[in-house]
């Protein structure tokens, strides 16, 4: 071993640290297209991953401030784990407040929450590519920006259905939980954007 390489320290597997955090992340989204589906005891799974969630992103963080060299800026990085964090602290959120309003979610938010798992997989695919298939990953990142895009059609389908809700309470509550995916949806563009900037900025 040279002196050079005893001086450094190991490169972490970054990418390995944002697919473990990726991976906390659609299990809850699992448990939470389950929970839409009328499965109301799968809301606590949801809640059980978001502290596995927090401390993956935390053991990312530690490689981070430890690391000397990464395959991805530190920012990119960060970035990353900070949107994925978010959507699974989102998901929780919509559990907990439907909840609390007593409001299961309707057709329209179950089929907005599948989309959102699929998302996700393809985010891991395109995570998983950083760095030795750059096409591959921006392809993947695209995937996940036309599922969301699939999203926001069952959002605006499902707005629009809640015209015809005539309990208004039941609209209002319904109403709350719909923009509360749209959040989601958002983050979800966010976290492929950064991976398809990170690729524009490595080239």
């Amino acid at each position: 071993m040279s002196l050079t390489r005893w001086f450094l320290p190991e490169e972490p597997d970054v990418i390995g640290l944002l697919r473990a955090q990726l991976a906390v992340t659609l299990e809850a989204l699992e448990a939470f297209a389950d929970w839409a589906n009328g499965n109301r005891d799968a809301g606590q799974a949801v809640r059980d991953a978001e502290p596995r969630g927090d401390q993956r992103k935390r053991e990312l963080v530690s490689a981070l401030r430890a690391a000397f060299v990464i395959p991805l800026e530190p920012e990119d990085v960060f970035a990353l784990s900070r949107g994925i964090d978010q959507i699974l602290d989102f998901a929780r959120d919509l559990v907990a407040e439907a909840e609390v309003l007593d409001c299961m979610p309707d057709e329209g938010i179950a089929t907005m929450a599948e989309l959102m798992g699929e998302a996700v997989r393809h985010l891991d695919v395109a995570v998983a590519a950083l760095g030795t298939d750059d096409e591959a990953a921006n392809a993947a990142a695209e995937a996940t920006i036309s599922v969301q895009h699939h999203i926001g059609d069952a959002y605006y389908g499902g707005m629009a259905n809640l015209l015809h809700e005539e309990d208004m309470r039941s609209r209002i509550k319904l109403r709350e939980l719909y923009r509360r995916c749209s959040r989601i949806g958002e983050v979800i563009i966010e976290v492929a954007e950064r991976i398809m900037y990170a690729i524009v900025k490595q080239s």
